[in-house]
């Protein structure tokens, strides 16, 4: 291991050093490393846009440092499925594994027996914290929650019955949902039903149109994951009641960016599924390079190589600023 490699891990463990070490990270040239090493991301839904955004993180990151990719998981929500191809990933024996970890408990298992057999995994969007995996590269989800739910209070004036739709056993969606929660405390606001959409947008759409048809007091719809506000929003538009009930989305699906446009959907929360990518890309190319003891538990080691969680920020959109999310990803090695 080189000094400045070795200066650079230590340096995760102190903020003002941390900056000279990325830049050394995300300079790197891609001429270190082998072309037939591949880089794979795993995912469920991959064909909504957020993983969509990732999956051009991940191929920005494999051009510069000119080594090979793949996407797999499911088109859908299927847990199993992702299960079924992190597999997959793990038999082409890889340089390194990305994956959200949509059931934590039937994925740790995997993700140990990758870190076993010599494969660094790490995972983004959403965790899988028991297990070996590096770590976690996302949205601190309590934070985004937190502050969707800062906002529907200040839309709601501090009082109201708030609906939320989700999707269990994720780890980032319970953390939404807890910042929600404690956004709300103190308040006069109150979650009256978590709609559990199983990935599904026609169960958003079909609980919202009976709650607005039977005229239960809905003041708010929050969705903590991308795929149930669209629907949501339909719903609230064909009844018209735009403006009359608060509506916050999370990510920045086109449509949920249409909605925002129109008036129907408030504000979303948005993430950054590209940078969670690209990041998480270079930091396997280099932990391929100079690898730590995969499988080691470097949690409450004050000698870690690696961070335990790289937060990649979020922010609210809403009419005043969603004309920027027009900008196209960079281009060339920026």
């Amino acid at each position: 291991m080189s000094p400045t490699i070795s200066n650079y891990r230590l340096s995760l463990l102190f903020a003002p050093a941390f900056f000279g070490g990325l830049l050394l990270l995300t300079g790197c040239s891609g001429s270190a490393h082998d072309p037939a090493e591949k880089y794979i991301l795993v995912a469920d839904n991959t064909k909504i846009s957020y993983w969509q955004s990732a999956a051009q993180g991940l191929a920005h990151a494999t051009a510069e440092l000119k080594v090979k990719m793949e996407v797999l998981g499911p088109d859908g929500h299927d847990p199993q499925a992702e299960h079924d191809a992190f597999k997959h990933a793990v038999a082409e024996k890889p340089s390194g594994i990305l994956i959200s970890a949509s059931d934590p408990n039937l994925l740790t298992p995997d993700i140990n027996s990758a870190l076993d057999q010599g494969i660094p995994v790490i995972t983004i969007d959403a965790d899988a914290e028991n297990s070996k995996r590096l770590f976690f590269i996302g949205t601190d989800n309590y934070n985004a929650g937190n502050v969707g739910g800062k906002l529907a209070a200040k839309l709601l004036n501090g009082k109201g019955n708030a609906v939320v739709f989700t999707l269990p056993g994720q780890s980032n969606l319970k953390d939404r949902l807890q910042g929600y929660q404690a956004a709300f405390a103190g308040s006069d606001i109150k979650i009256s039903q978590v709609v559990d959409i199983n990935g599904n947008s026609d169960v958003a759409f079909d609980s919202a149109k009976k709650l607005l048809d039977t005229k239960t007091k809905v003041d708010a719809f929050i969705c903590l994951e991308a795929v149930s506000c669209p629907a949501v929003a339909d719903v609230v538009n064909r009844a018209n009641m735009a403006g009359k009930v608060v509506v916050i989305a999370m990510d920045t699906d086109p449509a949920t960016i249409e909605w925002i446009n129109k008036g129907v959907i408030s504000a979303t929360i948005a993430q950054k599924p590209w940078t969670m990518a690209y990041f998480g890309t270079k930091l396997l190319a280099d932990i391929h390079l100079h690898p730590p003891a995969l499988g080691k538990d470097f949690s409450k080691s004050i000698y870690s190589p690696v961070p335990t969680f790289v937060d990649t920020g979020a922010f609210v959109v809403d009419k005043t600023n969603v004309g920027a999310l027009t900008q196209q990803p960079p281009s060339g090695n920026q």
